[in-house]
């Protein structure tokens, strides 16, 4: 019996580098200029696949091997799904203890927190996927591989047509999506459509980067050469979940058109002098407003797509367990949208161990809480304020008589009421911050805080007699017990952890499941933003959209929310208002998941300079509930939306152009 396609893909995530045939074709662009500029005559990891070679010929013999081969290829793909990768760390989302202190240096990767710290640098980058190295993966090496897999894929005898087609189409989509994840970090690349041949000329191996339009028009043009052939959905789900489909091409496509068309791409000003020494222009130097149009189309037919092949609607909770509140099951709604294996909204998930990842944002408990749980990864204060009040609002605009009186001292104590929804949510008579009642259902969803409810797996119901609840002040359980292992504050992700994850004071067992890489409601607030600026004001489609994503979080629709709420009321009418909405439903909805960094960058939004959260070495109401700033990063400049090229591979191939301000 094959070994599936997950199973058999983490072992190859694992081992990929130590196959002993890759050392004799695996490339490296920043290799191959050394290798030239040095005279250096070969090297085992030479830029060049001379034809017929033994391990080629071993490399594509038999389906078996063809197969070991394609898989190698899907191996390159970035991690999404880890606590230390780029989405959660290299923002203002996530937030960790000092380096060198507890659970931090021996199981998060802290690269892509030095970016978050504003530490990134051109000397030797972290995450760098262009040469490899700190954290990120040569990503030139995983689109050669491609190359020569798409090159020699017609010699396995033993291999059907159905077979070969679809593998070629999976390799072609995986083949754009590392030029698409290239192109995320660093704008202008080179185009390496084919591998570079063994009697190239110094001339020919020293690549430009591309013009930001050619680099779109061609990862979009692989993409829709992909998706013919892609099967439509898993027919075989025990065998081959996590491999590439037809709305994932789809779905990767929009994503990439959207890129394109926001500000950090579109016609942005601090771009339009950088050239090459050819003097192209790689940045474009107006703003085309177009390109929002065909955004929108890509998105809605991502949806479409979608919708036809098993992605119907957004997920809802459905376990019949009657003995649990409304209230509870909309929090299993929207985090298990996230947690629920392969669950109908999931486009594109992955198939790695998200063990690793619920170790580190899992908070203890009161009703007893195993070592293991390390509980570190601690969303800001940012994250914090950003969700909605109950009604749908930002607090900061919203016109009730709570949030008028107290939004000027929400952080401030007061104690919990017992009235509303309150006693699911927290620790009735206790004190909480203002800032931590009448909130939308996502904010308890997606953050573990001082005085917080938990219901997991196991649980007789979700009466307060038998919740269990997060204790974050200094000394308490959930807290800064000694310098190891604590969220660094004052609050945890909740989001990722799964309630079916078992957590006692005998053990911690975290449940696995299928990180989202791309979800439904992601594309729902895509085509909304999308279609919202492509127009001269909001359609009914974008009120339509976001209301979708709104609902299932509990909250009444955008227009009516806001005529009765906000202090704004208006704000949903105009397309500048819609955009500020939109762009804050996808913060809330997208809320822990590693998006948020990805989307203020394309918006082209600074990192505050500030990192706050709690005072957590408080060990009362009074005293933990100070704001802190525990992080100042250097000023947020235009310079640091895009990674910088390593020194030496700009010295080495003066055909590449440096990013502005590195």
């Amino acid at each position: 019996m094959d070994i599936p396609f997950n199973v058999y893909l983490t072992l190859v995530f694992n081992f990929h580098s130590k196959i002993c045939y890759m050392k004799k074709i695996i490339v490296s662009i920043s290799f191959i200029l050394t290798v030239i500029l040095c005279n250096t005559s070969c090297s085992d990891y030479l830029d060049i696949v001379p034809e017929g070679t033994p391990d080629m010929e071993t490399a594509f013999s038999n389906k078996t091997n063809a197969r070991k081969f394609l898989f190698t290829c899907y191996s390159y793909l970035p991690s999404w799904d880890q606590g230390g990768s780029i989405g959660f760390l290299a923002g203002d989302e996530h937030w960790l203890m000092p380096k060198g202190t507890g659970f931090i240096d021996q199981r998060i990767s802290l690269n892509a927190w030095e970016i978050g710290r504003g530490e990134q640098n051109n000397n030797d980058p972290y995450q760098n996927f262009w040469d490899g190295g700190n954290g990120g993966t040569n990503l030139w090496v995983a689109i050669r591989d491609c190359n020569i897999f798409l090159e020699n894929i017609n010699k396995p005898l033993d291999l059907q047509n159905y077979e070969r087609t679809r593998w070629i189409a999976e390799v072609k989509f995986l083949k754009a999506y590392y030029h698409y994840y290239l192109f995320m970090l660093y704008g202008p690349i080179p185009i390496m459509d084919t591998n570079i041949a063994v009697d190239a000329s110094q001339d020919e191996v020293r690549r430009y980067r591309e013009p930001v339009d050619d680099v779109v028009a061609y990862i979009s043009n692989l993409l829709d050469e992909a998706y013919k052939d892609l099967p439509s959905k898993i027919t075989d789900p025990g065998q081959e979940m996590g491999r590439i489909t037809q709305p994932i091409a789809k779905a990767v496509k929009a994503q990439l058109l959207l890129l394109a068309a926001s500000p950090l791409f579109n016609g942005n000003s601090d771009y339009i002098n950088v050239k090459d020494n050819q003097g192209r222009h790689l940045f474009p130097t107006q703003v085309d407003n177009s390109k929002w149009k065909l955004a929108a189309d890509a998105a809605l037919e991502a949806i479409n797509c979608a919708k036809e092949n098993g992605h119907e609607k957004l997920y809802t909770f459905s376990l019949p367990i009657n003995s649990i509140s409304a209230a509870t099951r909309k929090l299993l709604d929207i985090g298990e949208a996230v947690t629920e294996k392969w669950n109908e909204e999931i486009i594109w998930g992955s198939t790695r161990n998200v063990n690793g990842l619920q170790t580190v944002a899992m908070a203890k408990h009161t009703k007893g809480s195993h070592y293991n749980a390390r509980s570190v990864l601690g969303p800001t204060l940012s994250v914090a304020e950003a969700f909605y009040s109950s009604n749908g609002v930002p607090i900061s605009e919203d016109n009730s008589d709570f949030w008028t009186a107290n939004y000027p001292n929400r952080y401030e104590i007061t104690t919990i009421p017992d009235e509303g929804n309150n006693k699911y949510y927290l620790q009735i008579g206790e004190q909480t911050a203002y800032l931590h009642l009448n909130r939308e259902p996502r904010f308890y969803a997606s953050l573990s805080f001082d005085r917080g409810t938990w219901y997991g797996d196991g649980y007789t119901n979700d009466e307060p007699a038998n919740l269990a609840f997060y204790h974050f002040r200094a000394k308490e359980v959930s807290g800064r017990q000694t310098s190891e292992d604590h969220s660094y504050t004052g609050y945890l992700n909740k989001k990722v952890c799964s309630y079916k994850t078992g957590l006692t004071k005998d053990g911690f067992s975290p449940y696995r499941y299928s990180f989202p890489i791309i979800r439904l409601a992601d594309l729902y607030l895509m085509y909304a933003e999308a279609l919202n600026e492509s127009q001269e004001s909001p359609t009914q489609d974008v009120y339509d959209y976001v209301d979708l994503v709104r609902e299932r979080a509990g909250l009444k629709g955008v227009k009516e929310s806001w005529s009765k709420y906000s202090k704004s009321p208006d704000k949903p009418n105009t397309k500048n208002g819609m955009r500020e909405i939109i762009r804050m439903e996808r913060l809330n909805e997208l809320a822990c998941e590693g998006k948020r960094f990805w989307d203020l960058r394309r918006w082209k939004k600074e990192l505050p300079r500030e990192v706050k959260g709690w005072h957590i070495q408080g060990e009362t109401a009074q005293e933990f509930y100070r704001v802190t700033t525990i992080y100042l990063r250097s000023k947020y400049s235009y310079k640091d939306y895009l990674w910088p090229l390593k020194l030496e591979t700009i010295l080495k191939d003066p055909n590449l152009v440096q990013n502005p301000g590195w």
